[in-house]
């Protein structure tokens, strides 16, 4: 009896997440929490000026004044969606990279190599004691995109 019972819960909980599957469009490429952060949606990025300076100065090596680094921790905190941070940190990163018309391996500013920069960026969070999203489950709060060469 109770195998009918945990044969039928099963069935109809297959049948339920297939439903929402459909719904919420999880074969897409862009399903999850983070596709709630795209532009294309309506999701409006945040320019994280404060965040930009800070990566700028820290890149080089100066030291980044305490007003600076305040700015920056309150944009981030500011997304309240805790999956677009990561993003919207990407985004500024690229806008940066666009501006000075950065190349791969080459410097951004002098003294500060673009792989730099992006850890730099990446770590933002972690800095900020700012939660992101981290399914892998070791405590780091990096955004992920930092492991990856064309981010």
């Amino acid at each position: 009896m109770w195998m009918k019972t945990v044969f039928w819960g099963l069935l109809l909980f297959m049948l339920v997440a297939t439903t929402m599957a459909v719904e919420y469009g999880a074969r897409s490429h862009n399903s999850g929490p983070w596709s709630w952060c795209d532009p294309a949606t309506g999701y409006k990025v945040s320019a994280l000026t404060g965040c930009r300076a800070m990566v700028k100065l820290q890149c080089v090596g100066s030291q980044v004044p305490e007003a600076v680094l305040r700015d920056c921790c309150q944009q981030l905190a500011d997304i309240n969606n805790e999956w677009c941070r990561c993003g919207d940190l990407s985004s500024m990163l690229r806008s940066v990279y666009q501006e000075l018309g950065v190349r791969e391996g080459k410097e951004v500013l002098p003294g500060c190599r673009k792989e730099v920069m992006k850890l730099t960026a990446a770590s933002v969070p972690e800095v900020c004691k700012v939660p992101i999203p981290n399914p892998s489950g070791d405590g780091a709060g990096v955004c992920y995109w930092a492991a990856y060469p064309d981010a």
